[in-house]
């Protein structure tokens, strides 16, 4: 039955899924591979705990999604993940070991129960996996990253960066989409940011970066940048958007999370005529509200758009005066004070809005959940994947 044996597919996606302990299948599988295609190690990093968990949850979900007989976002989600893949320098060949490697460490694992069902259901979907990818990857033409000049390093605050590039050549994205980042300070690890600006024809590109704690990627960035770094871009990801025709707009920015809300904020403003759009900027201190000035700006030619600032304190921590000066112009809405999700709801359901959530995976969360429980619809709520 191959891939119609629903039974055998929830076995296998049972066997690799992190929440149920799949930790020994993983690393048997990336033991396997590094030994019998030895080029493979080099192109992942050192530490490989966040790859095998990162491994471990897109399988988990491609099985299950092909255990309920849904076929089409696993296939569009393999496709990208073959052509983006292409930055690592993934070659043909690797496809091959890895195929090897993924039904021989299932054959492994699952040996007490292993039979020919469970052989052909492993089979086709690992077979369907590797071929998804290397299809795409093989049919890409384009170059598979794009790499950039630093110019600009800001310090908005003391967590908070902004950076600005000159490409190399222009990388076009839709507003709303984010791409993965490798920096020098730590090769061959990438890290997801979202642009801020819209595509600037010219190879001009800016992001915002928020020191996470634990964060090494993002440390390095803010702490260590330098004007004249060289910068890896990833081609783009992600589908956040507005429809012009929908309705208005809720937007919930967490911190940097403005930067994909911004850009799409930059590029609604080529029109006249837009949908109102409400966005609440949220941070810990009033100092965190880094781009209040920008938000300023654009609000008072546009009428469509507010902005409401929210932040947990009052009052600045004594740091706070080290770096620029965020507080805008009269003209904003108050600043309110609290947990974001709370000020936002504080308004109502937002029910008949577009909403887009941007920020981190707990405030995501936390908010949508919020939101919900207020009556707005889960359907109408957009955000991005919940990387940690």
């Amino acid at each position: 039955m191959g891939l119609d044996d629903r039974d055998a597919l929830r076995v296998l996606r049972d066997a690799v899924d992190p929440a149920l302990g799949s930790g020994e299948l993983v690393r048997r599988f990336y033991t396997h591979w590094f030994a019998i295609d030895t080029s493979v190690r080099d192109l992942f990093p050192p530490d490989m705990e966040a790859q095998r968990n990162r491994f471990a949850q897109a399988v988990t979900w491609v099985l299950g999604e092909l255990a309920s007989q849904r076929a089409q976002e696993p296939v569009a989600f393999l496709a990208q993940l073959g052509r983006d893949h292409r930055k690592y320098g993934v070659a043909q060949h690797h496809y091959d070991s890895m195929q090897n490697a993924l039904y021989s460490s299932f054959r492994s694992h699952l040996a007490e129960c292993w039979d020919d069902t469970l052989a052909e259901a492993a089979r086709d979907a690992v077979a369907l996996m590797i071929g998804m990818m290397r299809g795409a990857a093989d049919a890409e033409q384009g170059p598979p990253f794009c790499d950039g000049t630093v110019i600009e390093h800001i310090r908005a605050t003391r967590d908070v960066s902004v950076v600005r590039l000159q490409l190399d050549r222009p990388l076009f994205y839709h507003p709303g989409q984010y791409v993965t980042v490798q920096v020098p300070q730590w090769p061959r690890r990438w890290r997801y940011l979202s642009p801020s600006i819209p595509t600037d024809p010219a190879g001009a590109i800016e992001f915002h970066i928020r020191s996470v704690s634990g964060g090494m990627v993002s440390t390095a960035i803010v702490g260590e940048t330098t004007p004249g770094d060289r910068w890896r871009l990833s081609h783009p990801h992600g589908g956040l958007h507005i429809n012009r025709d929908g309705g208005d707009v809720l937007m919930v920015a967490g911190s940097t999370g403005l930067a994909p809300l911004r850009t799409l904020i930059m590029d609604l403003t080529r029109w006249g005529v837009n949908p109102r759009v409400h966005l609440f900027f949220g941070g810990r201190f009033p100092c965190d509200l880094y781009d209040l000035r920008t938000l300023w700006q654009i609000a008072s030619q546009n009428p469509w758009l507010s902005v409401t600032p929210v932040s947990e304190f009052n009052v600045d921590p004594p740091w706070a005066r080290d770096y620029p000066d965020v507080h805008p112009p009269r003209g904003l809405h108050v600043r309110q004070t609290g947990r974001l999700a709370d000020v936002v709801t504080r308004y109502g359901s937002w029910g008949d809005r577009q909403i887009l959530i941007c920020g981190g995976p707990e405030m995501v969360t936390v908010t949508k959940a919020a939101l919900i429980a207020k009556g707005a619809p889960a359907e109408r709520i957009q955000h991005d994947p919940l990387h940690s």
